[in-house]
């Protein structure tokens, strides 16, 4: 689990690519701090898994589905990347609750700069709007940042969030343009909601307590 607030920005030192598959190695003196193999390091939002380390940063491999799901399949060496290491147990929680199982990716439609803050325009998938609403959490490219609109137009649904200089500086999102593809997780909580729903009201809620046709003794 992770809390969208990044620690570090590092860069792609390397890929590797198969039929299926990639590895890519991470430059990330920060993220690398303590780590151990086998830990978690979310990636631009991506949960990877440590497979070799050093110093300096750390290999980690990325299956096909990850690939096909998100910005990762163009990923290259030298582009700057998000990083965050898993939270911990006591933990302050600065940003949400981000679990690095991204829903999809998202595309930049606009930008708007302001004197100390840049509004960005994303684009929303139909079966990710429902989990979208206006001052909830959302993550992008691994950011834990709060929705200030959201709405629809005849282009299809989109998003906003506005930004502010620390988290332009310190993310990758300050070198977002138009046309760029992010990867974007919706809450936990919103999905786990929008999964229940689906079952509808004839079903009920399992419980631990059995049903009895005589009440309590």
């Amino acid at each position: 689990m992770f809390t969208g607030i990044i620690e570090e920005l590092g860069r792609i030192a390397g890929v590797e690519r198969n039929a299926d598959a990639a590895r890519l190695t991470v430059h990330g003196p920060l993220a690398v701090e303590g780590v151990k193999h086998g830990d978690s390091i979310s990636v631009s939002g991506v949960c990877l898994t440590v497979v070799e380390f050093d110093a300096q940063g750390f290999t980690a491999d990325v299956m096909a589905q990850t690939l096909a799901m998100s910005t990762l399949d163009a990923a290259r060496e030298g582009l700057a990347v998000n990083l965050e290491r898993a939270a911990k147990v006591g933990d302050r929680i600065g940003g949400h609750i981000v679990q690095g199982h991204i829903d999809g990716t998202s595309e930049v439609l606009e930008i708007r700069p302001g004197e100390a803050w840049r509004v960005i325009r994303f684009s929303l998938d139909p079966e990710h709007a429902p989990l979208v609403v206006d001052k909830g959490s959302i993550a992008i490219d691994g950011v834990s940042l709060t929705v200030s609109a959201v709405g629809a137009d005849d282009a299809g649904d989109w998003f906003e969030v506005s930004l502010i200089p620390e988290t332009l500086v310190a993310t990758t999102l300050g070198e977002r343009v138009v046309g760029d593809r992010v990867n974007l997780e919706t809450d936990i909580l919103a999905r786990q909601v929008a999964r229940m729903l689906r079952f509808g009201e004839h079903r009920t809620l399992p419980s631990s307590v059995p049903a009895t046709s005589g009440g309590l003794a």
